[in-house]
């Protein structure tokens, strides 16, 4: 299972299935009242261990430590205000909720699906996007992010314009970032 906040209101649906609409009931908002929340926060930072879940009959069961765990990140994520869905990762997307998910456009996305960005299964005449490859396109495009930002800070920090005037700054970045665009263009 992934806990996710997709941009828009995508609902889940079964795993083997697309996302299903008209399924309000598996998307959850925050409560009007976030004091609750922040009561149950506290009470998972003072308890690491998993523990029962009691039943208002009295009923109690043992709560293993993965679901524990899901728990924790439904209330990080709905204390922060924003609507929580718990699917499972095999969860197909239609391209249209994918993109939405991304927060991108149809057509961008489906040129990512076209350029091998992201993987995709085609049933039939439509292309449907499993949940856990969106997730790994997100993690690989932070880290490919992360590693330019990193070398155009050091690019900057060697050619002296930590020093300098913004005009500086703002003109050996472009200048780096055409030659980075140079091999990419001719390749």
């Amino acid at each position: 299972m992934e806990v996710m906040t997709p941009a828009g209101r995508a609902t889940s649906g079964p795993s083997t299935g697309t996302v299903e609409h008209g399924r309000d009931e598996d998307v959850v908002f925050p409560p009007d009242n976030l004091d609750q929340l922040l009561d149950i926060a506290r009470f998972f930072e003072g308890h690491t261990e998993p523990g029962l879940l009691l039943g208002p009959d009295g009923e109690q069961v043992a709560l293993p430590a993965e679901v524990l765990r899901v728990l924790r990140q439904v209330v990080d994520v709905t204390r922060q205000g924003k609507a929580t869905l718990v699917a499972p990762q095999g969860l197909l997307f239609t391209t249209q909720e994918a993109a939405d998910f991304l927060g991108v456009s149809r057509p961008t996305l489906v040129k990512l699906l076209e350029d091998g960005a992201i993987a995709f299964e085609k049933p039939n005449r439509h292309r449907r996007v499993r949940l856990q490859d969106l997730i790994d396109f997100q993690h690989r495009r932070r880290a490919e992010r992360r590693t330019v930002l990193d070398q155009l800070t050091k690019e900057a920090g060697e050619m002296g314009l930590y020093d300098g005037t913004r005009g500086d700054y703002v003109s050996a970045l472009g200048a780096a970032r055409r030659r980075r665009a140079r091999p990419a263009a001719g390749g």
